[in-house]
């Protein structure tokens, strides 16, 4: 029996990073025998344990064959005759196929180490085609490692292509691409997700709605990136950077101006309404991938209100409360801020205004302070009752957001 660390770990510390996870592959061994050994079987699909003592995961060795559509299809061979690079040849990019003996020898049959010097995602063979999550997982790991140079090598994408042609794609579950759309928006740059996407037209198969954006004009005096689809690729970078890690701003991101694409031609390239028009789209994802319910309702009330936040300083003071009821922000504060922070990637997600102060946030913040900090105890002890004291505290906190006389400013779209 022999055991060797393989995939992330390997790869994350020839690029000198940490390695949130330490996977292992067992050649040679049988279930019995990790039984007998102290490790814990969890395995559904082919023999996973964990140790006994540091609860990280072995495999035994596998080989895969291709047995239906979708990513479920499959047969595997964890046989003792099984070899390590039987078991890394069936893996997805070359950087993912490396593994280290227990005296820390690197195994790379692939040239991983090459492609990751070069900084290229490419596929390890053509067994690649059988997994449609994979296509996916290329597209997370460019938004992963983008910012640190890493391109796709041509015939991986010309291969991505062919699996969109083929079909594969479509027999993605909706769990499957949510999980990895998630995990998409949670790394530095997830606009290179989407590029991935849409170059091998996998985008307008699973996010048709998202897809339509490209290609549909905006006023270059508030978006001189002009074309929408690349906004948003802006958007969703600049709320990584601002929110990093967060997948729920990222998703509201993503799908706040989902209505421009449905503006008609001849209104272009002005959107009267999209913040109304784009709720309908985002539903339609919502149906299709279920995301939590935090995800279905934020994203629609930022898609609605994220015009009122760029023009936070032309709002009445009665509106400004409103704005905050709408987002229920007086019971959820969170919203307050993850409102704020989807519409700061949105103003700062533009063409050379990435590093302008979005003004407004620090504005409807203060705002949103004055208000909150109205109590209905006074009010109460007045002797109001029932909806008199609801009545009272709005009052009072139109008046404290009156009191603050917010800086006037153009309007910007």
């Amino acid at each position: 029996m022999q055991i060797y660390l393989v995939g992330g770990a390997v790869r994350d510390r020839l690029l000198g990073r940490p390695a949130s996870d330490h996977d292992h592959v067992v050649v040679g061994a049988t279930p019995q025998q990790m039984i007998a050994l102290g490790y814990k079987p969890v395995g559904k699909d082919f023999p996973v344990f964990l140790h006994p003592s540091s609860g990280e995961e072995y495999a035994l060795a596998r080989t895969e064959r291709k047995s239906g559509r979708g990513y479920a299809g499959f047969t595997f061979d964890t046989g003792t005759a099984v070899t390590l690079e039987d078991d890394l040849r069936r893996r997805d990019l070359t950087i993912n196929a490396m593994a280290e003996d227990a005296d820390g020898r690197l195994v790379d049959p692939f040239g991983g180490a090459q492609d990751l010097q070069r900084r290229v995602l490419r596929h390890v063979s053509d067994a690649f085609v059988e997994d449609p999550v994979r296509l996916l997982r290329v597209a997370r790991f460019a938004a992963r490692y983008a910012p640190l140079g890493f391109t796709l090598a041509p015939e991986t994408a010309a291969l991505l292509r062919a699996m969109v042609d083929d079909g594969e794609v479509d027999h993605l579950v909706a769990e499957r691409v949510w999980a990895e759309l998630r995990r998409a928006l949670t790394e530095p740059q997830p606009s290179a997700f989407l590029r991935v996407l849409r170059d091998c037209g996998a985008l307008a198969r699973l996010f048709p709605q998202i897809d339509a954006l490209y290609g549909v004009p905006q006023r270059a005096e508030f978006h001189p990136e002009v074309d929408t689809g690349i906004h948003t690729e802006m958007v969703v970078d600049m709320a990584a950077r601002l929110a990093p890690g967060d997948a729920l701003i990222g998703w509201c991101a993503l799908v706040h101006d989902l209505g421009k694409a449905l503006t008609p031609a001849d209104q272009l390239p002005r959107h009267v309404g999209h913040e109304s028009s784009g709720v309908a789209p985002i539903r339609e994802l919502t149906a299709r991938y279920k995301p939590p319910g935090e995800y279905a309702e934020l994203a629609v009330l930022c898609c609605r209100l994220h015009l009122q936040a760029h023009r936070a300083f032309e709002l009445r003071p009665a509106t400004v409360v409103d704005l905050f009821e709408q987002l229920d922000g007086f019971r959820k504060k969170e919203r307050i801020e993850q409102f704020l922070l989807v519409c700061s990637a949105d103003k700062r997600g533009r063409l050379g205004l990435s590093e302008v102060p979005y003004a407004q946030a620090d504005w409807l913040r203060t705002a949103y302070a004055a208000a909150a900090a109205i109590d209905a105890k006074p009010f109460v002890a007045r002797g109001l009752t029932g909806p008199a004291i609801g009545e009272a505290v709005r009052r009072e906190r139109v008046a404290a957001v009156a009191a603050l006389r917010p800086p006037g400013e153009a309007r910007s779209g």
